[in-house]
């Protein structure tokens, strides 16, 4: 079992939903996404994503965006993130995702990028616009290397296409809850719950919600059907608003009241 899979099966042993955040990685610098990783873990974040900065991110909103375009003046590359999470893992056994669109892993190569992604530590991979169909040798390549390849799961799909979904994911299904980019809501997506239990009969794996997730009370709204929430654009705002606000305060600000609306303080 995958320590993806480690970490929802004790999750739901204890009967808890997980949080998940997202980060893009190097933005403000890679020293400080590396301090954010152990600051969030130590306040109750059970996953995280990190976000592979890309000139085009097509299913991102403004916010995101910004944080990619400002990694990418930094000069981040993939090969940097992974020596990142080989970093990480020296320290925290915490399970870390990436969140790539598909040109920089071609770009970096399918086999290369699965045999480095084993070597550093990485758990899972997201692919915002690789669809299951034409993603059957990059699930090939990443099972090998034992990393979970994510698909995304809309609320507009169909019942086959969550079947193929369902079948083709590993580790958890991304539910995006709202159609269009990432981003912050006034509310939930109407319909949430209907749809995530209506996707659970072709999802063997965890469902985890995410896209417009952005305060503590509509984290815990939808863990009711979800198993775990993902928050990202509000977080990623915050982070760029911090100023010189260390990693620890950060997290304890703006974190920690995400963990505690989901009962984990």
């Amino acid at each position: 079992m995958s320590r993806i899979g480690r970490k929802f099966r004790a999750l739901a042993r204890s009967r808890r939903k997980a949080l998940i955040v997202f980060l893009t990685a190097g933005d403000p610098s890679l020293k400080k996404t590396e301090e954010l990783i152990y600051a969030l873990e130590n306040d109750g974040v059970d996953l995280i994503e990190l976000g592979v900065p890309f000139s085009d991110p097509l299913a991102d909103g403004p916010v995101i965006q910004a944080a990619s375009s400002r990694s990418l003046e930094k000069g981040t590359t993939l090969a940097a993130i992974l020596k990142l999470v080989a970093r990480v893992r020296r320290k925290s056994d915490i399970p870390l995702v990436f969140m790539s669109y598909l040109n920089p892993v071609l770009g970096y190569g399918l086999e290369r990028f699965g045999r480095d992604a084993r070597k550093s530590g990485l758990d899972g991979l997201i692919v915002p616009d690789l669809p299951p169909e034409e993603g059957k040798e990059a699930g090939r390549i990443m099972r090998k290397n034992g990393i979970d390849l994510i698909y995304l799961l809309a609320p507009t799909s169909t019942a086959d296409r969550q079947r193929r979904i369902g079948r083709a994911t590993r580790g958890f299904v991304y539910y995006v809850s709202l159609t269009g980019v990432t981003g912050m809501r006034r509310s939930l997506a109407a319909r949430i719950h209907e749809r995530i239990r209506g996707a659970r009969r072709f999802c063997r794996v965890p469902i985890c919600a995410g896209f417009g997730i952005s305060t503590p009370a509509q984290a815990r709204a939808a863990a009711r059907s979800a198993d775990g929430v993902i928050v990202g654009s509000a977080l990623v705002q915050a982070l760029s608003r911090s100023g010189r606000l260390s990693a620890a305060a950060f997290s304890k600000r703006y974190v920690r009241p995400f963990a505690r609306a989901l009962g984990k303080f």
